[in-house]
Order: C-alpha cells, then structure tokens, then sequence
C-alpha cells in the first residue's frame, strides 16, 4: 500500500513541478520586486511600499487604468451581448447552418499580433478598406476616441465567437421539454427567453463574463501592435504602461508593482462576482 502511494505522488510530481516553476515563483519573485528598487547597474534597494504609492501619485498609470477599464467594460459588455444574440439565431434550424457556425469562429483561431497587423491597413486613413467601402475619412487611428474605439472594435471582432461558441454549446444543452410548456404560456420569444432560456444558461453566462474580464484585463498585444499605445497614451492599457517602464526605462520594481496593482484589480472583480453567483444560487 505504501509503495502503490509513493507512485500516485510521483506521477503527480511532474505537474507540481511545473506549477512551481512556471506560477507560484514567478508570482512570488514578481512580488519581491514590487518592494524593491530595482535598475540595471545599480544594487537592489528595499524601498516597501514606495512603488505602490507612486502608481497613485502617477498621472500615466491612472490614465492607463481608466483607459484599461474603458476597454474592458465596453468591449467585453458587446462581446456577450452578441455572442448571445448570434448563438440564438445560429440555434435555430437554418441553411448550410454547419458551414456559418465554422465561419462564424474563425477569428477566435488568429494570432492576436496577426490581427493587430492586419486592422491597420483595414482601419487605414487613406484608402483603408473600411473608409473606402464607407467613402468617407474617419481617422481611425489618428485621434483619441477613434483610436481606442477601434482597438475594441478588433477585441469584439476576436472574441465575440468565442462567447457565440460557448453560448452555443449551453443553449443546446437546454431540454426541449423546457420550451414545448412554455409555448403552453405564452408565444413571446423575449418571454421565453427571460424565463426559461436565460435562468438556465446564466452559470454559463457568468462563466463566460469571468474569463473574457480576466482575459480583457491582460490585453496587450492588439493595442500595441494597432496603435503602440498612441496617438499620445490614447490606448495604452495598464500592461503597455507597465511594459514600457519596465523594459524601456528598466524600472523592474515598479513595473512589478504596476502588475500586482493589476492582478489585485481583477481579483477583486472575480470575487465580488463569485459573492454574487453565491447569493443567487442560496
């Protein structure tokens, strides 16, 4: 029986492995950082909470922070509404369904630098597709709203399949029984959706809400390849900002702080969610 044990633990040691090594040292060492001064060339400096205090007093990584949650906020908001609406319409019995369901995917698979790259000739100023189809010259890139409306116009554009195909998978999963008696009630499509549609699907709604926030929050790689954070700081998200202190001005201790700032923010957010999931669920 003992040795049978001693095998269960070793085939689990590969995977503690790698946890250590690839998250809880990283998380930790980060973490160290963030109370340390530290430049390359110079000795490291326990500073404390020094570096935390000065995200406060900082105007550029405040105004990271409210342009991170502008995109956040807008651009996840959108992504559920319309996965939700496309799922609803992809479920219903349709023409060559199959072959627009994978269509309808097909950007959830493209590599987020590829897409930053290729918005740029479509949201170009001078013969870009969107202002040569539209005949009009709208300076997608060059002013401070429509920059930052376009960086979350390319985040929907991705990411919205991914809730359509989650949201997909959970209204299929809803029994028919469910729908032939409220089709006893009532004919309303808005109230079945209401009422027996949503109540079931909402775990998978609020799922769904949880990861494209956590995923929202980390984003880096559309806004710096689209835009480089500019015109100005007009999409330089909080981990553009804690990029550029870091690895441009080699200000590591700060930059660690301005990610822990980041990861605590989110945390708090999946919490108060959680709370909320727990209370209705009572």
């Amino acid at each position: 029986m003992y040795r049978d044990n001693k095998i269960k633990f070793m085939f689990l040691l590969p995977a503690a492995i790698w946890v250590l090594a690839f998250t809880i040292f990283p998380l930790l060492y980060g973490l160290r950082l963030s109370l340390f001064n530290v430049k390359i060339g110079f000795p490291d400096e326990f500073v404390g909470f020094r570096n935390y205090v000065q995200i406060i007093r900082d105007a550029n990584a405040l105004h990271s922070f409210m342009v991170t949650l502008i995109f956040v906020a807008a651009g996840v908001t959108v992504e559920i509404v319309l996965g939700m609406l496309f799922a609803l319409l992809f479920n219903r019995p349709m023409p060559a369904r199959g072959i627009l369901r994978t269509v309808m995917t097909m950007p959830l698979f493209a590599t987020p630098i590829a897409v930053g790259f290729l918005f740029v000739t479509v949201f170009y100023e001078e013969g870009g597709l969107i202002n040569g189809i539209l005949h009009i010259k709208i300076p997608w890139l060059s002013t401070y709203f429509w920059s930052l409306v376009s960086v979350i116009l390319v985040d929907i554009w991705q990411w919205t399949p991914f809730c359509f195909l989650v949201f997909l998978a959970a209204l299929q999963g809803v029994p028919d029984d469910y729908y032939e008696a409220a089709m006893l009630e009532t004919k309303s499509r808005w109230k079945i959706f209401r009422y027996i549609t949503f109540p079931v699907i909402q775990p998978t709604v609020v799922l769904v809400l949880l990861l494209r926030i956590t995923e929202a929050f980390k984003v880096f790689d559309i806004p710096y390849t689209m835009t480089g954070g500019g015109p100005g700081n007009a999409t330089q998200v909080l981990t553009m900002y804690a990029y550029r202190v870091g690895f441009r001005f080699f200000n590591f201790g700060y930059a660690s702080a301005i990610s822990f700032v980041l990861f605590i923010v989110v945390m708090f957010i999946i919490m108060t969610l959680f709370k909320r999931i727990r209370e209705v669920y009572k």
